[in-house]
């Protein structure tokens, strides 16, 4: 059996079977996972190798690209200027950047840039990639456009662009970027291993992502005016774009965030644990009772999947994942190619699966499930 490094307490043991599986599989090739409970590490190991030729052993402070489960912490980055007073969920999001009121979007409120209802999922053409890695410009750019539906109607999945949504208002807020305001506010005090924007010391400790392969979306045969077709390539990304200098360096709150399942499930602990972890207080419950605030429950105009969105969560969906428990108050979210984090309010437990090689699918992976259904089951 694979080798896993790090400690599962009682009642978790059994995970490190399933991680153990996974890699011997071929399901993973490294990962790491994390349980916190009441805002403590009871479960944090690791296993597999950092890279594809199976030369680097994935360590206790492996990094990886974590793609959209770096949007848990651009929305946390919001809620604790919600909690402050400084950021109102029910306000216009000109009411913070006026420049945004172009082209009938005067009536998008903060909370539709939080829960993918907005209309703006994506850039208009022409956009490239490099576009994105500058702030300025691909903010002014989403600030001219006009929504792709009716702002609040339905979630359309913010794929790329969220962070940037989010992340203007935290700027024009605070005077600091999303990533400094990240850093500086939630993973410094907290003393997690998390980056929005990855400075050249950490790139040793990153494990490079592997490729998933297509999506099950047929490009060719749809409508090119549907805000699908327009986000999936406003700019279309590439999986191994994660592997570059460029993408590491920007400010990419939707995707480019760089952890593992410790700091991740650490960070996260914050909302799962009454809104404060190891003295640090970020939230009050009052704030993390509107995650809960159901914004969109239907199928997604860009993912074309059934979801529930809160603010700034994912809540729990039978259809479409449903190894997450329906019952109590659970928020979610992951990203492109499985990785996962799960916060459950009333059991007061994050749990964290982070990996380098990227699952075939949408929402979700075999190996996240497996992980996650034996967490529930043992507690």
């Amino acid at each position: 059996m694979a080798e896993i490094h790090g400690f599962s307490n009682d009642p978790f043991e059994k995970m490190v079977d399933v991680l153990s599986g996974t890699l011997d599989g071929g399901d993973d090739l490294g990962a790491s996972v994390a349980i916190t409970v009441d805002g403590e590490l009871v479960a944090d190991f690791w296993g597999g190798w950092a890279d594809v030729e199976r030369t680097k052993p994935w360590e206790r402070d492996t990094l990886v690209n974590v793609w959209s489960t770096t949007k848990t912490m651009t929305s946390l980055s919001a809620l604790v200027l919600v909690d402050r007073g400084d950021l109102d969920l029910d306000a216009p999001v000109s009411r913070y950047w006026p420049e945004f009121a172009q082209n009938g979007k005067e009536g998008v409120l903060v909370r539709h840039l939080m829960s993918h209802t907005s209309g703006v999922s994506g850039w208009e053409q022409p956009v490239v990639l490099e576009d994105i890695y500058d702030w300025d410009k691909s903010t002014s750019m989403l600030a001219a456009q006009a929504p792709w539906w009716a702002p609040g109607a339905a979630s359309g999945y913010h794929a790329l662009n969220q962070g940037h949504l989010v992340g203007e208002l935290v700027r024009r807020i605070t005077g600091r970027s999303l990533a400094r305001f990240f850093a500086e506010e939630i993973a410094g005090p907290l003393d997690a291993d998390f980056h929005i924007g990855l400075s050249e010391a950490h790139e040793s400790r990153v494990s490079p992502v592997i490729a998933p392969p297509p999506l099950p979306i047929d490009m060719s045969t749809m409508d090119v005016t549907s805000p699908a077709y327009k986000t999936f390539t406003g700019p279309a990304v590439d999986a191994n774009y994660a592997n570059t200098r460029a993408w590491r360096r920007a400010d990419i709150g939707a995707a480019n965030g760089h952890g593992n399942a410790r700091s991740v499930a650490r960070i996260q602990a914050v909302v799962a644990n009454g809104g404060s972890v190891g003295g640090v207080q970020l939230l009050s419950p009052a704030t993390i009772g509107r995650i809960f605030e159901v914004q969109a429950d239907g199928t997604d105009l860009v993912l074309g999947v059934p979801l529930r969105f809160g603010i700034g969560y994912g809540l729990a969906q039978r259809e479409s994942i449903p190894y997450i428990p329906q019952d109590g108050r659970v928020c979610f979210w992951g990203g492109w190619g499985g990785s996962m984090i799960i916060i459950d309010i009333d059991r007061r437990m994050t749990i964290s699966y982070m990996m380098n090689q990227m699952a075939p699918g949408i929402v979700g992976g075999p190996s996240a499930e497996a992980l996650i259904t034996t967490a529930y089951a043992a507690r």
